[in-house]
């Protein structure tokens, strides 16, 4: 088995020393890991998870955003309504 995942990183072109890079400069990036010192060894597995994990949030974070401005903008006659259609033709 690791000869044959060994053969496909090869083929890929990225060494194991580079994921590895990635996965650390993934994990920095992560508000629930970013604060994890490096002594404190997190898995690639719940690197990934948590990035799945933050990237679903900032999907419904944008929708809800999305949903509160469309509804902002639906009342034509408030001066926020007509604030923000300013900014947003700028």
């Amino acid at each position: 088995m690791s000869g044959r995942r060994s053969r496909s990183r090869q083929s890929s072109g990225i060494s194991e020393d580079q994921i590895n890079d990635l996965i650390i400069k993934l994990q920095q990036l992560l508000p629930e890991l970013r604060n994890s010192r490096r002594s404190d060894k997190v898995s690639a597995s719940r690197v990934l998870q948590e990035t799945c994990n933050y990237i679903r949030n900032l999907h419904r974070e944008v929708d809800d955003l999305s949903e509160r401005l469309s509804e902002l903008l639906a009342n034509t006659d408030t001066a926020q309504a007509a604030l923000i259609r300013s900014l947003l033709t700028q």
